[in-house]
């Protein structure tokens, strides 16, 4: 009971410092919509990479990865790892666009580019994903967590099934809290206090771990994950895996797309971003965070597996198991800070979210076109207060997911990933391609994904053996193909022309392409440790094929780097000149009047 009393008041203590800091850095800054919904359009790039590693590094990574390395291998880490693909083309292709039109929300990107009903479609898609799969997953994932570690049913006699209605509700109802009043930026900074905080027990944790497997030596602890079953290091999945390698160059590459380049939650902090260069920087940064993922929220589930064995049930017990029994009592307080951290970011990342889309895209856009910033502001507030308190019942019903959290989220989150990105693309790409066919193709998808996944099965006994992720990948090709015969027979009468309106700096980062290449250099290397010519090796610890590979990785990643500096150093140094002279020619103007 003591070590539970003074796990409680250190938790206490650290997250009242990131609150305090959090009010002290966004106190009168949210008195207008910029202020609350875009952080005032100042965060810079330390700030928005913080914010993006914590709303993405959640407890559902940490329970649902973790889980889903102690049931089978690390084929799931493609769904991280893999980001960096999407994360470049945010940082290269959609940001500039986003900022140059200072669009608040992808909706209304969408009502430029098509019309207004077509961003009412994305509006609902977004809120159904959001209230029905997103936050209540966060909730849950969060509150197995705390049961695991707090054994909550013994403390206050009450059933699992009892405690988990509570936990979800005592941290639903103070997480809102930061996102209803606090705004945008409240939730950057404490998401980027959170986010140092989960890099260091997140590393701190699998080092634990090989101490513990090792009987005290750390590096036998390492030997024997990689001698003993090695195929639980294994990232390449084969066809019987939730994450086949194959899927990562089909689905996976429009489903990152979506989430890094699309999805409101995630790129509202860059929407927020002081200029384009602060922007692009948060962006790649947060790519090199993914990339530790596979050692802060694998690893400790593929050592769960040689400590405990298999017979853990649920799997999703892997990683509370592990903190519960190995992490020091002095350090509780801060991984439970740390940990209710990440889910508090995640909820308010996505409460302020969805609010925002609401009072922008539903009530500005639709109710009262003259609303005031005072009266969104209010509008928003409400909203996320409903949204919460739905979601704070939906959450609990996640106990009854069969085959893992990780799984069954993703397979949801497939309604309406595909055909957001599916529409951006074409938007972007396209100029007289119609709304028309947009809106066939959210319908379309809607109604095929379901029959594909589930259906097909629960009416009428026919099973589709392919994984949801190519079907997440034909559905895109297909929904592509239907908007471009749609625009080939009624295109829009006049090309849609972009108007950039730019209310930041729009300069890039000068280092925006030599990052991105050494970025896609290191998953490449990532992918090769943790394959079978890697740790994954049967036979030993690495192949013999492993460094010459890392080797080879390396210099062919050199010389990419070079080149891509020297061609981006000319289009910097093009940018500015071209800024020197607008400027010189508005000088000129000013004075000549």
């Amino acid at each position: 009971m003591s070590s539970i009393t003074f796990t409680l008041v250190s938790c206490v203590f650290f997250m009242a410092l990131v609150a305090w800091v959090s009010y002290l850095k966004t106190r009168n800054s949210v008195d207008d919509s910029d202020g609350y919904f875009l952080a005032g359009r100042g965060l810079t790039g330390g700030f928005i990479a913080g914010s993006l590693l914590l709303t993405n590094l959640s407890a559902e990574q940490l329970i649902g990865l973790n889980g889903q390395a102690y049931r089978t291998n690390l084929s799931n880490m493609a769904w991280e790892v893999t980001a960096a693909f999407a994360i470049v083309i945010m940082a290269l292709i959609l940001l500039p666009r986003y900022l140059g039109g200072a669009f608040s929300t992808l909706p209304e990107f969408l009502s430029k580019r098509y019309d207004e009903s077509v961003r009412r479609y994305t509006v609902i898609l977004f809120m159904l994903g959001y209230v029905f799969v997103t936050i209540p997953s966060v909730l849950y994932s969060g509150a197995l967590a705390i049961l695991r570690l707090f054994d909550v049913p013994g403390l206050f006699g009450i059933s699992f099934e009892s405690s988990v209605w509570v936990v979800i509700w005592v941290i639903g109802i103070i997480g809102a809290i930061y996102a209803i009043f606090g705004g945008l930026k409240a939730v950057a900074v404490s998401d980027t206090l959170n986010g140092i905080g989960l890099l260091f027990i997140g590393l701190i944790v699998p080092v634990l771990g090989f101490f513990a497997l090792g009987d005290g030596d750390f590096l036998q602890g390492m030997k024997t994950i990689a001698t003993e079953n090695p195929e639980k290091l294994n990232s390449i999945g084969s066809s019987t895996d939730s994450v086949p390698f194959s899927a990562i160059f089909t689905g996976m590459i429009f489903m990152n797309m979506f989430y890094w380049g699309t999805n409101q939650y995630v790129i509202q902090r860059t929407l927020g971003a002081k200029n384009l260069a602060e922007g692009q920087k948060g962006v790649l940064l947060s790519g090199f965070y993914k990339l530790t993922v596979p050692f802060m929220m694998m690893i400790p589930g593929v050592i769960a597996f040689h400590l405990y064995g298999s017979s853990m049930d649920p799997v999703d017990l892997a990683y509370p198991t592990v903190v519960s029994n190995l992490l020091p009592t002095f350090m509780s307080g801060l991984f439970l800070a740390v940990l209710l951290g990440a889910v508090f970011s995640s909820f308010n990342s996505l409460l302020n979210s969805a609010a925002t889309m609401f009072a922008l895209d539903v009530y500005k856009a639709g109710i009262n076109k003259d609303a005031t910033d005072r009266q969104l502001i209010n509008v928003s507030k409400y909203f996320g207060s409903v949204l919460a308190l739905v979601s704070f019942f939906i959450a609990p019903m996640l106990m009854n997911a069969p085959d893992g959290l990780w799984d069954l989220i993703r397979r949801f989150t497939g309604f309406f990933n595909i055909p957001i990105i599916a529409i951006v693309l074409v938007g972007i790409m396209s100029k007289r391609i119609p709304a028309l066919g947009a809106k066939i193709a959210i319908i379309f998808h809607v109604i095929t994904y379901y029959m594909l996944v589930w259906g097909l099965t629960q009416l009428f006994g026919i099973e589709i053996t392919m994984n949801f992720i190519h079907i997440s990948a034909i559905l895109f090709l297909i929904e592509v193909a239907i908007m471009m015969v749609v625009g080939r027979i009624r295109p829009l009468k006049e090309a849609y022309q972009f108007r950039a309106n730019p209310k930041v700096d729009m300069v890039p980062w000068k280092y925006t392409m030599p990052v991105a290449v050494v970025l896609i250099s290191l998953v490449v290397m990532v992918y090769i440790l943790f394959s079978p010519i890697g740790v994954a090796y049967a036979d030993g610890i690495v192949s013999g094929w492993f460094w010459p590979s890392i080797i080879g990785t390396t210099i062919v990643g050199t010389l990419c780097y070079v080149l891509a500096l020297k061609s981006w150093n000319k289009k910097y140094t093009g940018y500015v000149t071209r800024k020197h002279e607008e400027a010189v020619e508005v000088d000129k103007k000013f004075r000549s009047a």
